[in-house]
């Protein structure tokens, strides 16, 4: 490692701690480096110019952001919610069990975790909580782990992201996502029975299965999104990348016209909403730019893999280890960065060991989900505690079941790379 690779790191670790923004920590960094190195300065901007430029699939970002956004502003969280209770809430646990399959449906729709947590789940917190049938924590912890289950289930933001510095089919990573994504789901759920007989949770009273029907047509056209989304892909009339603008339409022309539950003055706002969280996302993957092509100037990937393949693994032990090490940077940085900094490093030797990229990526996704409940640096807690009150350490105890139950799944889909690519493979992926 050079002297100017040290400066780097060690200016964007310094920004860092100071709690400055990832991205800017990363563009610093990298004009750092080509300050020692003698390079011309105007390189950081033709590196992440040229970068934005050559990468379609970068569109998809804001477009999921906007249709996420759409969706919570106009009430199309609320008729999911409702169809979710009349299904679950009959249950011992109910409204937890609610909770979860809200996350399903609306993860079929949104690709964030962010974007349930604080649409579906803050709907689902204030009704758990209504009249103490349940416990603010435990039903803040419900929501937070049933929200990683957004971008699991396609589309994702995350997965768009993945194949951005992979090169693997967003098609087939969405739906290689299907499974694990219920999985999760039914192992959530699992959880909520058994802590439901523990702790004796009410049972609410059932809606009438005569009414499902009217529920459900009520419901109908919000459910029917990714149906339009993964039909479109599979049948070729549009890219998973043109997708992205198809649910934002999709979404928007629901709530401005049909529902009539957004109007202009709330598009705006929307519009605002959905351009910050675009600029978040944005500047940390220009960063993310000009950090790689320091890493690929001073070969970094290339030297990682020749350390990973002198350990002679193969691709079960490079999986096992690539997790380890990925729950454990998720609970110190944001998927994000581990998405576009990281994974690059480790995609080298992912090749060569003959893992396929597709079950690495949903795989890396599912963990780094995971990553969003653990503290130090778990988003969702510190998301959902904010606007609740709840403290996270309260939040963290109540998490620990879903945590473990999360990780089952994610050592289940990595010895069972089927429960991945077999939706794929059967829609033509070939590896």
């Amino acid at each position: 490692m050079s002297a100017a690779f040290g400066l780097m790191l060690a200016v964007f670790v310094g920004i860092a701690l100071l709690r400055g923004p990832v991205g800017l920590a990363m563009i610093a960094g990298g004009i750092a480096y080509l300050g020692a190195t003698g390079q011309d300065m105007g390189l950081a901007a033709e590196q992440i110019l040229n970068s934005l430029f050559g990468s379609f699939v970068l569109i998809a970002v804001p477009m999921f952001i906007f249709a996420a956004n759409v969706m919570n502003s106009g009430t199309l969280s609320e008729r999911l919610y409702g169809l979710a209770h009349a299904i679950m809430g009959r249950f011992r646990g109910g409204l937890a069990h609610v909770n979860v399959l809200a996350s399903v449906i609306f993860a079929g729709m949104s690709g964030s975790a962010i974007a349930d947590a604080v649409g579906p789940g803050m709907v689902e917190i204030e009704m758990m909580c209504k009249n103490n049938r349940y416990s603010r924590p435990f039903a803040v912890a419900v929501s937070a782990a049933s929200a990683t289950i957004g971008p699991i289930i396609p589309p994702s933001i995350p997965m768009v992201l993945y194949a951005l510095v992979s090169g693997a089919s967003v098609g087939a990573l969405f739906i290689g996502g299907i499974v694990p994504g219920l999985l999760m789901a039914a192992a959530m759920m699992l959880v909520i029975v058994w802590i439901a007989r523990r702790r004796n949770f009410p049972m609410e009273s059932p809606v009438p299965w005569s009414e499902l029907p009217k529920i459900f047509v009520r419901t109908l056209l919000p459910l029917l999104m990714p149906v339009v989304l993964l039909g479109g892909i599979y049948s070729g009339v549009f890219t998973p990348t043109e997708a992205a603008a198809v649910a934002a339409l999709y979404a928007l022309a629901l709530a401005l016209f049909v529902y009539r539950a957004l109007d202009w003055k709330g598009l705006v706002s929307v519009l605002a909403d959905s351009a910050r969280s675009t600029a978040v996302v944005g500047i940390i993957i220009c960063g993310a730019f000009l950090f790689n092509y320091v890493l690929a100037t001073e070969q970094v990937p290339a030297r990682l893999a020749e350390w990973f393949l002198s350990l002679n693994l193969g691709p079960l032990g490079f999986l096992i280890v690539a997790n380890l090490v990925f729950l454990v940077l998720g609970c110190l940085l944001d998927t994000t960065t581990l998405l576009l900094v990281l994974v690059p490093l480790v995609l080298p030797v992912a090749r060569a060991v003959g893992v396929d990229l597709v079950h690495f990526g949903v795989v890396i996704v599912v963990n780094m989900m995971i990553g969003l409940l653990t503290p130090p640096y778990g988003v969702l807690l510190f998301v959902l505690s904010g606007l609740t009150g709840t403290p996270v350490k309260e939040i963290v105890r109540e998490l620990v079941p879903f945590i473990v139950a999360l990780v089952a799944v994610l050592f289940l889909i990595t010895f069972v790379p089927s429960l991945v690519l077999a939706l794929p493979e059967l829609a033509g992926y070939v590896r």
